[in-house]
């Protein structure tokens, strides 16, 4: 695996940077270690100290970041930007909350003479992070965020596509004051993996990628019996029901599918819409993304920007064909995009009937799939012929009809009037083939650390 800065708008590759050694890696979980053994005993108002001072470093250098991102993923600087400030506010959510998050737990006893029970929540060491390269700093943000906030030290194998993100994630955290060794970057090969998973100071893998990736590292996780936590694909369902304010609906479905170039995993990505306002509806929604302009990211008047690399262009082609031999239909949207550069012109696929395997698949990329569902009770059996259960969108003028529809949705999280969307104090994960585990808020700071009963029992109380 070759990490390598590869600017995607003009097809430069800029910088490489040479995989780790074995020698490498092991020094790197000897260091993670031995920054545990003292991290874990220090106050939770030290740790606050030092995320409080990365949100504030991000805040005050938000656009040297953000160039960053744009040159290695090709995002749009604006959400560049965006991305950067909203990784500042999980570093700023745990500096408040975490020690809140943490604290025993008394719990309830038949008979209190008898003693006492506290749940005492303790760091249990080194954490492998395993990232992905669509969102290259939030994605860190919210793993270390809530490990170091919790004790425990962290280790990161980013995407091969963005090793200065990575790399500069590293520097940030030691210019925050976190000790050295307690968050460290490695440009790990894949066999690595094993080895790392494999140390008995590791405690457990959290990874966000693809489907076949997540289940390649469960896998080793699972042999050493570790922890693991796994946020992967997704295949949201955006349903439009018949009362909904079908031109906000429209602008909210275009930008649900195309931010980030439409690489998100809780992207809208299946539009779900009613027989009574089909038509309509689609008319909207194809004259919103028709005004998409395709461009230089770095340009404020793009729009939408290049897939993350060529290769994700040709994957997403080639995967768009293979659908059309299943039997699906598919009409281009909008003005060409440019021939130079990882571009992808935004796509609308119909005809995706039960018998078309391609209606399971996951499209990275501004690809639209669309169904047209005569009721409410229609739209809710095709958001759930998914095998994913990541996000999901109800859009209704009735906030009580949208919440029941929304809990007979099979995911992680469903919005009502709005795409599904990443907030520092809202939960992210899903159910099915998007994974298992909980990230941000306390439930992912939870999810690496030993929930420990401790119960003080008068000696003269009978077994």
């Amino acid at each position: 695996m070759a990490y390598a800065t590869t600017n995607p708008y003009t097809g430069e590759t800029l910088r490489t940077f040479p995989e780790a050694t074995d020698e490498e890696i092991l020094q790197a979980i000897d260091d993670a270690h031995e920054a545990f053994l003292s991290w874990r005993d220090t106050s939770f108002a030290e740790r606050a100290a030092v995320m409080r001072k990365a949100g504030a470093i991000l805040r005050d250098e938000r656009d040297r970041y953000a160039k960053l991102l744009t040159l290695e993923m090709g995002k749009l600087f604006e959400e560049a930007r965006l991305e950067t400030i909203l990784s500042a506010e999980i570093f700023e959510y745990y500096a408040e909350h975490a020690e809140r998050l943490l604290e025993p737990e008394s719990l309830p006893v038949a008979d209190p003479a008898e003693g006492e029970a506290t749940l005492v929540h303790q760091p249990q060491g080194i954490v492998f992070a395993v990232e992905p390269w669509n969102f290259p700093y939030y994605q860190i943000a919210r793993i270390i965020a809530p490990q170091l906030s919790a004790g425990n030290t962290v280790l990161l194998k980013h995407a091969s596509n963005v090793p200065q993100c990575a790399a500069i994630f590293e520097t940030l955290m030691r210019e925050a004051g976190l000790p050295e060794g307690a968050f460290l970057n490695l440009y790990a090969a894949r066999h690595h993996t094993e080895t790392i998973l494999n140390d008995p100071r590791v405690c457990g893998v959290a990874l966000t990628g693809s489907e076949g990736a997540g289940a390649i590292v469960a896998g080793i996780a699972g042999k050493a019996l570790k922890k693991a936590t796994m946020e992967l694909g997704g295949a949201d369902a955006f349903i439009v029901l018949e009362d909904a304010d079908l031109e906000k609906t429209a602008k909210w479905a275009a930008f649900g599918r195309h931010w980030n170039a439409g690489q998100v995993c809780v992207s809208a990505k299946r539009l779900i819409v009613v027989d009574a306002v089909h038509d309509r509806f689609v008319a909207l929604y194809k004259a919103e993304v028709a005004k998409l302009k395709a461009g230089d990211p770095m340009d404020p008047a793009t729009t939408l920007a290049p897939l993350s690399s060529q290769k994700a262009a040709d994957d997403l082609r080639a995967q768009v064909e293979e659908a059309r031999k299943h039997g699906a239909v598919v009409e281009t949207i909008g003005a060409p995009v440019p021939e130079k550069g990882a571009f992808f012109q935004p796509l609308l696929m119909t005809n995706l009937h039960d018998g078309n395997e391609a209606r399971h698949w996951e499209f990275f990329g501004p690809v639209t799939q669309l169904y047209r569902v005569k009721d409410e009770a229609e739209a809710i059996r095709v958001a759930n012929d998914s095998p994913f259960g990541l996000g999901g969108s109800v859009f209704t003028k009735d906030t009580r009809r949208g919440v029941r529809v929304a809990e007979r949705i099979h995911t992680g999280m469903v919005f009502v009037n709005h795409p599904t969307m990443v907030k520092a104090d809202l939960p992210f994960g899903g159910v099915g083939r998007s994974g298992y585990g909980r990230e941000l808020i306390g439930l992912g700071i939870k999810e690496f650390v030993n929930h420990k009963l401790i119960d003080v029992v008068d000696i003269d109380a009978p077994f």
